[in-house]
């Protein structure tokens, strides 16, 4: 996959079809984990939330550490890069595995199982990704072609999360394990195929710290920590929404997930058929505002509005398509821009899963227990503690969305000349 050349579908699907095992098992992790221990287990929500707050934060800040020596392996040889990538793959299976299959069910036991494989779980993770993401930012291009490249990975991801969103229903939870495994395997074999050729690299890794010192990053990931946020907290309630507020059938929450993220997925070329009018900023703070318009509408529903709801996910999935595709995109082009392709895109991208994990670490140690504080536990009717989950999953990501938006539309002229004109 030379720079110059157009990106093929062959090479699309050779360097995105990691991306489908790595969402396949990010969904059970940070949306399905959270409902499975607290419901299955009993685990309290307080201690749920200080667990996962625990586990990510710590996965968040070892992020800029995996993404610093993934950049000293690409220095040496994709080789190398690959035979990391068998023992992350190997600990993530395992990890996947072990977390929802525990072997004790005593409280404190199960606290402490949950933590140490999470850890574990999230640290393969992290390395498979990030290098995974390194890889795209060095393909390189104009607008339009780091965008395709960002949106061959997330589009094979939602299938991936698709999957995920199904499987547990229709299968059950051991061969929904299988599935990611077979998956994962395919996975990493057409990423062997893919890292054969490579474009020219630096031969010398930059510093750990190079990135922060760029301004126009700080700015876009401040734009994004602000936008992960408002994600990550309706992804860590919308089951205890879907099952408490909307009092919806257990059945009908594959079908949620399944609107929310075919949607996602279908709506990126319309995305990218903008991103060629206007840009990639306009077009993420195109998404941005659907998003917000999609979650006030989810906060006016209750008990049966499933066809409403079924509705907002399919808008709020669309939505989605923005947030998947572009960012990553404009962090490819900022990474040519400074001068830093070939050499700190592991750095980059270890900072960037930082944000992310803290966000999802916020969501997460915070929402929880501050819903609890306020009246509300699972399987409750309680009107008070409703309204607090209803606040916390609807309008607080508005809120919070809103701010990325303003950040976004503020700094949208400086980025717009960053990289090669689409």
């Amino acid at each position: 996959m030379s720079e110059a050349a157009p990106l093929s579908t062959r090479d699309g699907l050779l360097y995105g079809a990691l991306g489908l095992p790595l969402a396949f098992v990010a969904l059970p992790l940070y949306v399905v984990l959270p409902n499975h221990y607290a419901t299955a287990f009993g685990m309290p929500l307080a201690t749920l939330g200080l667990i996962l707050l625990g586990a990510r934060l710590f996965d968040a800040f070892i992020d800029p550490l995996i993404g610093r020596w993934t950049d000293r392996l690409f220095a040496r040889s994709p080789t190398q890069v690959l035979i990391m990538g068998v023992f992350a793959a190997a600990a993530l299976a395992a990890g996947f595995g072990l977390l929802f299959f525990p072997t004790t069910r005593d409280p404190v036991g199960l606290a402490l199982w949950a933590g140490v494989f999470l850890v574990l779980t999230y640290a393969a993770y992290s390395a498979l990704s990030v290098a995974h993401q390194s890889w795209g930012a060095m393909l390189g291009g104009n607008e339009k072609r780091r965008s395709r490249i960002v949106a061959w990975r997330e589009g094979l991801a939602l299938v991936g999360v698709v999957l995920a969103s199904i499987a547990p229903t229709l299968l059950g939870l051991p061969l929904t394990w299988v599935l990611f495994c077979v998956c994962l395997a395919i996975g990493w074999f057409a990423w062997t195929r893919a890292l054969r050729p490579r474009p020219q690299t630096a031969t010398r890794a930059h510093d750990l710290w190079q990135p922060l010192r760029r301004a126009e990053f700080r700015q876009l990931l401040s734009v994004f920590v602000l936008n992960g946020i408002a994600s990550a907290i309706p992804a860590t309630l919308v089951l205890f929404f879907v099952q408490d507020r909307l009092q919806a059938p257990r059945a009908m929450e594959p079908a949620f997930l399944a609107a929310y993220f075919v949607c996602a997925a279908m709506s990126m070329p319309l995305w990218l058929l903008l991103v060629g009018r206007i840009g990639l900023a306009r077009t993420w703070l195109c998404g941005m505002l659907l998003s917000v318009a999609a979650f006030v509408w989810a906060s006016t529903l209750g008990s049966g509005d499933t066809v409403a709801f079924l509705l907002v996910c399919a808008a709020s999935g669309i939505a989605l398509g923005t947030d998947l595709a572009l960012p990553g995109a404009m962090l490819a082009g900022l990474i040519g821009k400074a001068g830093d392709r070939g050499s700190a895109e592991g750095a980059y991208f270890g900072w960037w899963n930082f944000a992310t994990k803290l966000n999802l670490a916020l969501a997460a140690g915070l929402a929880l227990p501050l819903l609890a504080v306020f009246g509300y536990t699972p399987g409750s009717q309680d009107a008070s503690g409703l309204m607090a989950l209803t606040i916390a999953y609807c309008l607080l990501p508005c809120l919070l969305k809103l701010g990325a938006a303003a950040l976004l539309y503020r700094y949208q002229h400086q980025w717009s000349v960053q990289g090669e004109p689409a």
